[in-house]
């Protein structure tokens, strides 16, 4: 079953995303790129009021293609006890480097590897990052003033990714931009989840605040069932949480 995501930048808004039932709360800064993190500080008092409720994500930031930097930063995500760490690859510079060198620190922690469909994703090579420990692989969009997911990839290109993915045993995910009337189109792919920030928030801006009828909205088109309870963190399926 597909589940629904939603990024939020504080408590505030993490709440209401449970309240609407949002499956996972995905912890990210949208005014600072992508990928933007939030301070580190926050994303601990962040799950540490809400982790029992939620499986909670979060961005890494969006930071270049070092391993040194990258190892350093999932480091300090994963101490938060975040449940995912989200990590951005915006092209393919230093992939294996990086690759080998976040393989050693895979253990113990569920890392998800974003890519970005407006980018190059380098999607003939999932077999890799699943060799690298990796947990799962999202598809999303790096420059959010150029369209949606959909502009930039083919749905049998995603059916494609997702089929991968499930074959590997990743966790995969769909985002970009996302609107309520690509859901019906996503839905039939069987992603595992689909990620949602714009159009959760007013006026459809991701810098904006989000909304509680809009994710309600979104809830309802992804997910026909009833709302999930506030007791308990959610069951997700391949084992998320």
């Amino acid at each position: 079953m597909t589940r629904m995501l939603a990024s939020v930048v504080d408590i505030q808004e993490a709440e209401t995303a449970i309240h609407a039932g949002a499956d996972i709360i995905d912890l990210k800064n949208p005014l600072a790129g992508a990928l933007g993190a939030l301070p580190i500080e926050q994303v601990r008092s962040i799950v540490d009021r809400i982790a029992q409720r939620r499986p909670v994500s979060a961005t890494i930031g969006d930071l270049p293609a070092d391993p040194a930097t990258l190892t350093e930063a999932i480091h300090n995500t994963a101490a938060t006890h975040v449940d995912y760490v989200k990590v951005g690859f915006f092209s393919n510079e230093n992939l294996d480097e990086c690759l080998r060198s976040i393989a050693d620190i895979t253990a113990g922690r569920a890392i998800i590897a974003v890519l970005f469909a407006d980018r190059n994703p380098p999607l003939d090579r999932l077999a890799e990052f699943a060799e690298a420990g990796f947990r799962g692989v999202m598809l999303d969009t790096a420059d959010k003033q150029k369209g949606h997911l959909l502009e930039h990839i083919e749905v049998n290109r995603l059916s494609r990714f997702i089929a991968k993915a499930g074959d590997l045993e990743l966790l995969s995910g769909l985002a970009g931009s996302l609107r309520l009337q690509d859901i019906p189109r996503l839905l039939p792919l069987n992603p595992d989840y689909l990620g949602f920030r714009g159009a959760l928030c007013e006026h459809s801006s991701r810098v904006g605040r989000i909304e509680s009828a809009r994710l309600t909205s979104i809830r309802t088109a992804v997910q026909n069932r009833p709302v999930i309870s506030n007791e308990g963190k959610v069951a997700l399926t391949h084992d998320i949480g």
